[in-house]
């Protein structure tokens, strides 16, 4: 177990973001992360982050993963101090950060999420490691499951997910995994690419549109100027921005401020929807 302090880093922010699939609560402030086929437990105090890995996996690996060297400050300064609505945002989401994850799974993962909701989306990444994945043993002495690798899926035939309840997106999945494991979609050249390269080859794969391919740019390939828009996003742009975001001001780190947005809409603002709900029918009765 090793320890660091981590100013703007936030845990349970970052599990209920959107981003990342395989990461749960294992009990209150306890959290594991799947990636591949690594494991990793950690808990946060305050700034006070305790990984369960060692020095050298956490430096060759988990700093990455977590973004660990971008200082999120900066970008929280750089907001114009005249938009109350993202000044908000970003001091609710303030512990997020765009994590760098694996560009087969947030491939997959993200065609999953294709008109889909987080929990189930979890559930069907979770069937698919646990029918096609390795079985590994965690330093508990307990065992989970890595994500499997295209080899094992391009195999199956194009429904044989439905089984694991992803429904349409089966064939879309089983056909990623056939462009890959054949070489005709090259994912270390993809990992090379600038931002609109590497989009403008994702969005050549069956089931990819527009905002799978930014979700894949952004949260993967950590192109940080990708602004991926879902519904949430779209309302909040409606409400807010109706002569669009403000790219230039944040060039280069759009997919920050996306985060911010989500996050509040998703949470905060959907809350706060239901409370305003709620009062009124309660001062109805």
């Amino acid at each position: 177990m090793i320890a660091k302090i981590i100013p703007n880093f936030n845990l349970s922010q970052i599990y209920r973001s959107g981003q990342c699939f395989r990461m749960s609560e294992r009990e209150e402030g306890i959290y594991t992360v799947i990636s591949g086929k690594r494991y990793l437990e950690l808990q946060q105090k305050g700034e006070e982050c305790l990984f369960d890995c060692s020095e050298t996996e956490f430096r060759e690996y988990w700093k990455g993963y977590f973004d660990l060297e971008n200082d999120y400050g900066c970008y929280k300064l750089q907001i114009n101090p005249n938009d109350k609505y993202l000044t908000e945002a970003a001091a609710f989401g303030c512990g997020i950060r765009i994590l760098r994850q694996d560009l087969w799974e947030m491939l997959v993962s993200f065609i999953i999420s294709q008109q889909n909701h987080i929990g189930r989306i979890k559930r069907c990444i979770e069937n698919i490691c646990r029918q096609y994945g390795e079985k590994c043993i965690n330093s508990r002495k307990e065992s989970y499951y890595a994500f499997p690798r295209p080899e094992a899926l391009a195999v199956l035939a194009d429904d044989a997910l439905k089984e694991c309840n992803l429904g349409y997106r089966s064939k879309y999945v089983v056909q990623a995994a056939r462009s890959v494991a054949s070489g005709k979609t090259n994912l270390e050249m993809i990992e090379r690419m600038s931002y609109r390269k590497a989009r403008e080859e994702l969005l050549k794969l069956f089931g990819v549109g527009e905002k799978v391919a930014d979700c894949i740019c952004l949260f993967a390939l950590h192109h940080l100027q990708a602004f991926p828009v879902d519904t949430h996003i779209r309302q909040a742009m409606q409400t807010h921005y109706k002569r669009g975001f403000p790219n230039r001001r944040y060039r280069g780190y759009q997919g920050v401020m996306q985060q911010y947005i989500f996050y509040y809409e998703l949470f905060y603002r959907q809350n706060h929807k239901e409370q305003i709900l709620l009062d009124s029918e309660n001062t109805a009765k």
